[in-house]
């Protein structure tokens, strides 16, 4: 009798200290991060990750990921979403339809994630190597019906306090119908406007605005180099300055061009350029010790699968459209907050996600 009592007093002891150590992992776990950096791949299913690490000659850094989920990523009026919908879900909570910036299925603007930081005080960017004025990053920033009414986005920005944002499309602010030149009533607003990479790298503080192109940005195969790379680290020293924190977006644009193309070698190109920006901000996040990296695309494009592949990490690509398709969409966490992004679950939900770690 007196040992079975001993062996219920050490078992209750072992529960004991096995809940009081769950409990202190799971607090820790959940400690809410003062910056968020946010990756998206467009057009990024699987089949393109999987591409760039049979393609890569080293491990990547995307394999550093310490959470993996999905998410369902429809639209309200079609299976298939398109990267404005999809944007506008990660942005602001709200599913909407395809083309939908920043407005709900109403057209009725919503708070963005961006601008929600900016109101608590958090410096905010957005990185592409599109125009910056396309779906992606306009959703974040932009309230209008159509993706199309790129100079009405262009003008959005001016009703912001974005602190740095960087791409292409220098001539939707520039080069416009109405005549204005947003570039002047950005230099009123104390931004310092930056013209090639070169530029972007000399700014080491205060509001940039870095126009890499009149319009897109050229592809790898054509000579980009590593802009994505020094567009994210030059951004990521600037933000960390606000000592309350910040949201970054940053995009890996034309994975999804790729896509469309039905060329394994574009997207293979794009995909290592990606990878480079999620070491940026990994490293980035191990250093500083108190930053969130989400990595997910918002939608695949081109039913990309990959057939076979040599030695030498030459892919035999093929694809079932020129357009997107509607698969779950892998979605990689890593930092402080970063046990949120597990499982399954929506596109939007991912919005309700960052606000949790957050704490907003």
């Amino acid at each position: 009798m007196l040992q079975t009592k001993k062996t219920v007093i050490i078992a209750c002891t072992l529960c004991f200290l096995f809940l009081t150590f769950t409990n202190s992992f799971a607090q820790k776990e959940t400690q809410h991060p003062k910056n968020i950096i946010l990756l998206i791949g467009d057009g990024m299913g699987t089949a393109q990750i999987y591409a760039g690490i049979v393609a890569s000659k080293t491990k990547l850094n995307i394999e550093r990921s310490q959470v993996i989920g999905f998410h369902k990523n429809q639209a309200t009026d079609n299976f298939i979403t398109d990267s404005a919908a999809g944007a506008t879900a990660f942005a602001t909570g709200k599913k909407t339809y395809n083309g939908a910036i920043g407005v709900d299925s109403a057209k009725r603007s919503l708070p963005t994630i961006l601008e929600i930081a900016e109101q608590k005080g958090l410096a905010t960017g957005l990185v592409a190597t599109c125009s910056i004025t396309q779906a992606t990053p306009a959703a974040f920033i932009a309230h209008q019906p159509s993706r199309a009414m790129v100079e009405e986005i262009a003008a959005d920005f001016l009703n912001t306090d974005i602190d740095v944002f960087i791409g292409g499309g220098r001539n939707h602010f520039a080069q416009r119908k109405d005549g204005k030149n947003l570039i002047d009533d950005l230099k009123s607003k104390n931004y310092q406007i930056a013209n090639s990479i070169e530029e972007v790298e000399k700014i080491k503080s205060g509001k940039l605005a870095g126009f890499l192109a009149d319009v897109e940005q050229v592809k790898m195969s054509e000579g980009r180099g590593n802009q994505l790379l020094k567009s994210t680290e030059t951004a990521l020293n600037i933000l960390k300055q606000n000592k309350k924190g910040f949201f970054l977006m940053v995009e890996g644009s034309q994975i999804d061009w790729g896509g469309h193309a039905n060329d394994t070698q574009y997207i293979v190109n794009e995909m290592l350029d990606f990878d480079q920006a999620i070491g940026a901000a990994f490293d980035f996040a191990d250093k500083d010790g108190n930053t969130l990296v989400i990595i997910t695309a918002d939608h695949e494009t081109g039913g990309f699968s990959i057939n076979d592949a040599d030695k030498d990490g030459h892919i035999e690509g093929k694809f079932t459209t020129k357009g997107h398709t509607g698969v779950m969409i892998p979605v990689f966490a890593y930092g402080k907050g970063a046990s949120l992004f597990s499982g399954f679950y929506f596109n939007n939900d991912i919005f309700f996600k960052i606000k949790t770690a957050f704490k907003f």
